[in-house]
């Protein structure tokens, strides 16, 4: 017979958990912080698109729609409508002004003339001046234009 009880001698086999559950904690606080730094540094250009409940028979991509005009300038100077299904000459920079106000008048372009994007299609051999002529006299107007370099090589046999 021992002084001791023998199951006070036990030893039991427990875990201290307390350490533990303070590193989930640490391990869920710095995924939190990385969360909210995330979407503090990255979600903030959101844009959310507000529809309205008006009675309209255009839908939301024919707001959004831009309308593209190809102009074209040839090595002598000339000024060339270029359409779908079309090319045509134009008359100088007071015809291109009087077709553009024409078809915005007739309806084949918006109102809003910043949704119209005039393309300028120049030539390789066409000269500075007609092109200046040309982007003042659309500016002139209102509409906003993009001179294009169309770069085709040369074969050479």
């Amino acid at each position: 017979m021992s002084i001791i009880p023998e199951e006070e001698m036990k030893s039991y086999g427990s875990v201290n958990l307390a350490p533990m559950v303070d590193f989930l904690f640490l391990v869920v606080a710095v995924f939190a912080t990385l969360a909210v730094t995330r979407s503090a540094l990255f979600d903030n250009d959101v844009e959310l698109v507000k529809i309205s409940k008006q009675d309209n028979s255009t839908s939301l991509a024919s707001q959004n729609e831009q309308y593209i005009i190809n102009l074209s300038i040839d090595d002598k100077g000339r000024y060339k409508w270029i359409t779908e299904f079309n090319e045509y000459w134009v008359e100088g920079i007071q015809g291109i002004q009087h077709e553009l106000e024409r078809q915005q008048n007739l309806g084949l372009l918006p109102k809003e003339k910043e949704k119209t994007k005039v393309l300028m299609h120049i030539d390789r051999q066409s000269q500075w001046e007609p092109i200046a002529q040309l982007i003042f006299a659309i500016r002139e107007v209102g509409f906003e234009i993009h001179p294009v370099y169309d770069f085709e090589e040369e074969s050479t046999l």
